[in-house]
């Protein structure tokens, strides 16, 4: 029996809204992971990381493009013991500067993920997939990563039936 995990990485506090820096309870791409843990059955697991990023919007945003230029691996609190039970993997996150936080590939540079399918989807203002999944595909060798599913942020919370389509078409 093939199992299903949905890890993300998501920002809760200050985010970028519409034109606007609004205060968040809760991640865009973290309620669009619950969507799929609902739609699927899967596993959720969150990315964090051990050293936090600044509560202030725009000092958050500078360090990750600091992160980016220094092709930075930001040590993670947690990893699953395994991922061997899974066949198909959700991988959602933020799209900062392009592409995934660094996070995304501390945690995805971990595991050997050769014959698993990688499922993206990600939250942004406006930047889509950036070259995420092309970034997927380097960083996931020997895994088939699936086109990934862009999600307007300010939009998450009521984009349940665009991810139940994207999801139906590839689970």
């Amino acid at each position: 029996m093939s199992k299903t995990l949905i890890v993300y990485y998501s920002r809760k506090g200050e985010n970028y809204v519409n034109g606007s820096v609004r205060n968040l309870a809760k991640g865009n791409t973290e309620i669009v992971a619950e969507m799929i843990a609902d739609m699927t059955g899967g596993d959720l697991f969150e990315i964090d990381t051990v050293k936090p990023y600044a509560a202030d919007y725009y000092t958050c945003i500078d360090e990750a493009k600091a992160e980016l230029r220094q092709n930075a691996r930001p040590e993670l609190k947690a990893y699953p013991d395994s991922l061997d039970e899974y066949d198909a993997i959700f991988v959602g996150y933020p799209n900062w500067w392009g592409t995934m936080p660094m996070a995304m590939f501390t945690f995805l540079e971990h595991f050997d993920l050769s014959g698993k399918r990688i499922l993206p989807f990600c939250t942004n203002e406006g930047s889509g997939m950036g070259s995420s999944e092309r970034d997927l595909k380097k960083v996931c060798k020997g895994a088939k990563v699936e086109s990934g599913l862009s999600i307007h942020g300010a939009e998450a919370a009521n984009s349940r039936s665009k991810v139940e389509t994207w999801v139906r078409k590839l689970v």
